[in-house]
C-alpha cells in the first residue's frame, strides 16, 4: 500500500470541484475495472488497445488488479463509489523504467481526472525507485497525449508515425509545482464555490428563538441581502425571520448548494447524512462539540461517501461581501463590512475580533472563513481561492496547526508575490519542545520552524490582531517601500525621538540627511530646529511649513519612507498638512499622532474625508508597521533562486548506505563516525579526514598514517557532543601521548569506549555550525549559525526549510546578526563555499529523508575555504512525503 495512500483512500478534486476517492487498486477490484473497460465507447477501447476487441478485457484485468509489489502497481478513482479511471505501470525488471497506461470513462473525460491519476501513480512509483514512466500511444488519441504533455513534467514525445512513443522523468522540480498548484487552484476554487458562492443556502437548526445561534445565522443571512434562494429546517415553524421553513432537508423542492448545520452535536453526523442523501455539495458545521467522539468519525464518513466538502466544525462560518453574493452566515453581531481582506481562521474569536477592528478602521472583508476545527477546508483552500480573486487585496491567516506545510509555502508564496499575506501567531510553549541530542534540534523549536515557513514564504508574521490591523492599515492607502531608509519629520522633539528609536529597533535604517536635503529645511524651519534625522521642527511651525518640510524629504532619492510625528498645539496641527501629499503615494508615508483615541485610524482632511494615510497614536506601532511592510517589500523584491542539484552528489550510494545501517538498526540511531564521513562525501561535503580506530594498534597504525599533530576524539556509547564532556584530546603528536589519551577515556566513559576517530589538526577559523532537523509535518528544517562549544549560548542562527534555493542560502549566510561582522569589510571570510555547503546540505536532507537529525559543528571557515571538523547524523526509517500529492484533509 502506497505511503502517501491509505486503505481507505484519499480524497482529491476534479477539475470541475467534484469529489473523487483515489486509492490504490486490489485483486478484490476486479469487477470494477472489468466494468469500467466494458463501459468503454469503440472508440476509447480502440485506442487503449489500438483495436476494437474484447477478448483483451479479462486478461488486462488480472493484469492491474494484482497485488502491487514494486514492480507493478494500480491506482484508481472512485466517484460516488463507481470507478471512474485507474492507472498502472509495469516494470518487470525492476530497473527504473516503467511503462504507464491510463484509462478514463468517457463520461468523466476532460475533467482533469488522467492527470490526477498519473500524479497519484507517480508518487507510488518514486516511492519503488520508478524514475521514468514510457508509454506507446496511438497518434490519433490526442488526448491522452496531452495528458502526458500538461503534467509538468520533463516529456519527450516522439514527432513521426501512427503512434507515439512518450518518455516522462517523474522528477519534481518548480515546473512540476506550478502545474500542480493551477490545476489544484481550478478545482478548487470549483469545489469551493459552493461554499463561498452558492446560488442556494439552507440553514439546518434554525432556532426560533432570537437567542440561538441557528436563528443568528438565519438573521444574519437575510439580513446581508444574500442573493440566492435561503430556506431554513425546523420541523416546528413554517417560517422563522421572514425566511420560509421545511421540517427537514429530503422535503426541499430544489437540492441548495449549501446547508449550514446548527443542531446539536449529537444530531450533527445523521444531518450531514441526509445532507449527503439529497446531494447537498457543500455544508458548513457551526456546532461544536463532536471532535475526539465518535460523532467526528460518522460525520467524515458522510463527507467521504457523498463527496461533500465541509468548513468546520466549531466554526463561526463564512462571508462573501461581493454584491454578487453578499453572503453572511455567521453568528457574528452586526453586518460584516464589505472590504478588500480575507480572512480564514481557525479560532472563531478572532475572527470576530478582526471583523471588529476592520470595521473600526473603515476597511471591510471581502471573504471570511472560520475553519474552527478544520475537517475539510482549510487555510490552503483560501489561498487557492484568493490567488485570482481581485476582490481581496490582501489576506489574514490565524492557523493553529499545518496540515501540509510544504503546499502551504507554494501557496501563500504565490499569493504573497501580488498582495500581502498576514499571519498571526499562534502561541507554542517553548517548555513543550522535545528533548534532543543533537544542537540543531535542540535550537528548531516549533516556533522556529513555523517562523522559517513563513519567512521564505514572504508571510508577514504577526503576534496579535492588532499588530495585523496595523499593517494592513499601513499597506491600505500608501505603496510599499521601495527600502528601508527612513526620515522622521516632528513638531515634537521627544516624538521623533521615541519614533527613532522605534524604528531602529524595527530594523529601519534612520540615516543623517543629505547637505542639500538639510540646506532646503534650514530655509524654511527656525533657527532652532533640528535639522538631523529625525528632523525637529520645533512646536511653532504651522501646517504649511510642516508639508513643505514633507515634500523636500519625499524629494530625497536617499529616503524610503517618511514617517510624520506631530502633536497639535495652539498655533494649529501640522500633520493635517500631510494627507494631500501622501495622496499622490510617490513615498510610503505613515503618521503618528500621540494622544489620538483610535490606536490606527485611517486619516483625510477637510478637502477630502477619504483616508490617504494611517495614522497611529504612538510612535512605536507605526515603526513597527513600517518595518514589517519594508521587510516584505524587499522579499517581493528578491528572486525565488533556484534550488540546484550539484552533479557530483552520489545519491544511489547514499541510499544504499542508509538502507544497510536501518537493516542492521530497524529502529534507526547515530551513524558511526566512519559512516557519517563516507556520507558527507557521497554529497560533497568537505570534512575532515577521519580514521577510526577500535584499539591501541589501530590508533597507533592511525596517528603514524597521519604523521603530524591530532585530534584523538572517543568513540562512546551516548557520547556526542564529545568536547563538553572531556572527550577530545587535541595536538597529540607522540605514541604516548596517544595511548594515554585513550586510556584516559577508557578511565571516564568505562566500558561505552567502541574505540578513537583521529583527525590531523586543521588550521583554525571561524567556527560556525550547519544542521537539520526533519519534523514528520514540516520536512527537513536547515539551520545556520555560529558554532563550536558555545554555540547554544551564543545562540545566532538562521533557519530555513527544503527545498532550499541558493537565494534562500545566501539568506542565511547574511542573516546573522554577526555577518556584518563576519563577511564585510577588509577581513571578511568568504561566503561561496558556505552557500555551496548549505545548498547541499538542503539537497542531502530532502533527498535522503531517512535523516532526522545533522549536525556539522564545527564548521571551520577560512580565506582558503570551508571544511567539516565533526558530523553527526542520526536516521530513522522513513517513508519519503510527496510534497507534490493533491488531496483533500478529510
Amino acid at each position: 500500500m502506497s505511503a502517501a495512500i491509505d486503505a481507505g483512500g484519499v480524497r482529491a478534486l476534479l477539475a470541475d470541484g467534484r469529489v473523487v476517492v483515489v486509492r490504490d487498486i486490489v485483486p478484490t477490484d476486479a469487477d470494477a475495472v472489468l466494468s469500467l473497460h466494458e463501459r468503454l465507447s469503440d472508440r476509447d477501447r480502440y485506442l487503449r488497445f489500438f483495436g476494437s476487441g474484447t477478448w483483451v478485457l479479462h486478461t488486462i484485468t488480472d493484469r492491474i488488479t494484482r497485488a502491487p509489489d514494486g514492480r507493478h502497481a494500480a491506482v484508481g478513482a472512485w466517484l460516488g463509489g463507481t470507478l471512474a479511471g485507474l492507472a498502472h505501470y509495469e516494470a518487470p525488471s525492476g530497473g527504473p523504467t516503467a511503462e504507464v497506461a491510463l484509462v478514463v470513462d468517457g463520461t468523466v473525460q476532460a475533467h482533469g481526472l488522467g492527470t490526477l491519476l498519473l500524479e497519484h501513480l507517480r508518487s507510488e512509483a518514486r516511492r519503488h525507485g520508478v524514475t521514468r514512466f514510457v508509454a506507446e500511444v496511438l497518434a490519433e488519441n490526442y488526448r491522452m497525449i496531452k495528458v502526458f504533455v500538461d503534467a509538468g513534467l520533463p516529456c519527450r514525445v516522439t514527432p513521426d508515425g501512427p503512434d507515439r512513443h512518450v518518455e516522462i522523468s517523474l522528477s519534481g522540480d518548480e515546473t512540476f509545482a506550478a502545474a500542480v498548484d493551477e490545476r489544484d487552484r481550478v478545482a478548487d476554487v470549483a469545489s469551493l464555490a459552493h461554499v463561498l458562492r452558492p446560488s442556494s443556502v439552507v440553514v439546518v437548526g434554525a432556532g426560533r428563538q432570537p437567542g440561538s445561534i441557528g436563528h443568528a445565522v438565519l438573521r444574519n443571512l437575510r439580513d446581508s441581502g444574500f442573493t440566492g434562494r435561503l430556506t431554513a429546517v425546523n420541523p416546528h415553524a413554517e417560517e422563522i425571520a421572514g425566511v420560509p421553513c421545511l421540517p427537514s432537508i429530503a422535503e426541499l423542492t430544489d437540492t441548495p448548494d449549501l446547508a449550514v448545520v446548527c443542531v446539536p452535536a449529537e444530531s450533527v453526523p445523521d444531518t450531514v447524512e441526509e445532507c449527503g442523501r439529497a446531494g447537498v455539495p457543500a455544508v458548513v458545521v457551526i456546532s461544536a462539540g463532536l471532535s475526539g467522539t465518535d460523532l467526528a468519525t460518522r460525520v467524515l464518513g458522510s463527507v467521504r461517501r457523498h463527496g461533500m466538502r465541509l468548513v468546520g466544525p466549531n466554526c463561526v462560518g463564512v462571508v462573501n461581501t461581493d454584491p454578487a453574493v453578499r453572503m453572511d452566515a455567521t453568528f457574528v453581531r452586526g453586518s460584516v463590512p464589505e472590504g478588500g481582506i480575507g480572512v480564514v481562521t481557525q479560532s472563531g474569536g478572532v475572527g470576530i475580533a478582526l471583523v471588529e477592528l476592520l470595521r473600526q478602521l473603515g476597511l471591510g472583508v471581502s471573504t471570511m472563513v472560520s475553519t474552527g476545527d478544520k475537517y475539510d477546508v482549510s487555510g490552503n483552500d483560501m489561498l487557492l481561492w484568493w490567488r485570482h480573486d481581485e476582490a481581496t487585496s490582501a489576506a489574514v491567516l490565524y492557523l493553529e496547526s499545518f496540515g501540509n506545510p510544504r503546499k502551504f509555502s507554494r501557496l501563500a508564496r504565490g499569493l504573497a508575490r501580488t498582495r500581502p499575506v498576514i499571519a498571526v501567531r499562534s502561541a507554542e510553549s517553548e517548555v513543550a519542545q522535545r528533548a534532543a541530542a543533537s544542537h540543531t534540534a535542540a535550537a528548531a523549536t516549533p516556533a522556529v520552524t513555523r517562523d522559517a515557513l513563513f519567512e521564505q514564504a514572504g508571510v508577514i508574521a504577526v503576534d496579535t490582531v492588532s499588530e495585523a490591523t496595523d499593517v494592513l492599515a499601513a499597506c491600505a492607502w500608501q505603496p510599499l517601500p521601495a527600502g528601508n531608509r527612513v526620515a522622521i519629520l516632528s513638531n515634537a522633539g521627544g516624538a521623533g525621538v521615541l519614533a527613532a528609536d522605534a524604528c531602529v529597533h524595527h530594523g529601519l535604517t534612520v540615516a543623517p540627511l543629505a547637505r542639500a536635503t538639510r540646506d532646503a529645511l534650514a530655509n524654511l524651519l527656525p533657527p532652532q530646529a533640528g535639522l538631523g534625522n529625525p528632523i525637529d521642527t520645533t512646536a511653532g511651525v504651522d501646517a504649511a511649513t510642516f508639508a513643505g518640510c514633507l515634500e523636500i524629504l519625499l524629494a530625497d532619492d536617499d529616503i524610503d519612507i517618511v514617517l510624520a510625528a506631530g502633536v497639535p498645539t495652539a498655533v494649529g496641527d501640522p500633520v493635517l498638512a500631510v494627507p494631500s501629499i501622501a495622496r499622490r503615494r510617490r513615498k510610503t508615508v505613515l503618521v503618528a499622532r500621540p494622544g489620538q483615541l483610535a490606536s490606527v485610524t485611517g486619516l483625510g482632511d477637510d478637502t477630502d474625508p477619504a483616508p490617504a494615510t494611517a495614522s497611529f497614536a504612538d510612535p512605536a506601532p507605526a515603526a513597527a508597521a513600517l518595518g514589517r511592510i519594508a521587510t516584505y517589500a524587499r522579499w517581493r523584491r528578491r528572486s525565488d533562486g533556484t534550488a540546484t542539484f550539484p552533479p557530483d552528489i552520489r545519491l544511489g550510494e547514499a541510499h544504499a548506505l542508509v538502507r544497510e545501517f536501518l537493516a542492521t538498526e530497524p529502529e534507526g540511531g547515530w551513524l558511526a563516525p566512519d559512516l557519517t564521513t563516507r556520507l558527507l562525501d557521497m554529497f560533497g561535503l568537505p570534512a575532515v579526514r577521519s580514521i577510526l580506530a577500535p584499539d591501541d594498534e589501530a590508533a597507533v597504525a592511525a596517528l603514524r598514517e597521519l604523521s603530524g599533530p591530532v585530534a584523538v576524539k572517543v568513540v562512546a556509547a551516548g557520547v556526542l557532543h564529545k568536547a563538553r564532556v572531556g572527550g577530545v584530546v587535541l595536538d597529540v603528536v607522540s605514541e604516548e601521548e596517544l595511548l594515554a589519551a585513550v586510556a584516559g577515556f577508557r578511565d571516564q566513559f568505562g566500558t561505552s569506549v567502541h574505540g578513537v576517530l583521529l583527525q590531523p589538526m586543521a588550521t583554525p577559523g571561524r567556527e560556525l555550525i550547519v544542521g537539520v532537523d526533519s519534523d514528520d509535518t514540516f520536512g527537513p528544517l536547515v539551520v545556520f549559525g555560529l558554532g563550536g562549544t558555545d554555540t547554544d549560548l551564543i545562540a545566532d542562527r538562521a533557519a530555513r526549510l527544503t527545498p532550499l534555493s541558493d537565494a534562500d542560502a545566501a539568506e542565511m549566510v547574511h542573516g546573522l546578526r554577526s555577518s556584518a561582522a563576519l563577511f564585510r569589510g577588509d577581513h571578511a571570510l568568504p561566503t561561496g563555499g558556505l552557500v555551496d555547503i548549505l545548498a547541499r546540505v538542503g539537497r542531502l536532507a530532502e533527498t535522503v529523508p531517512e535523516i532526522t537529525e545533522l549536525d556539522l559543528n564545527p564548521l571551520v571557515v577560512r580565506e582558503d575555504g570551508c571544511q567539516v571538523l565533526d558530523a553527526r547524523v542520526r536516521l530513522v526509517p522513513r517513508a519519503p512525503a510527496d510534497p507534490f500529492l493533491r488531496r483533500l484533509r478529510a
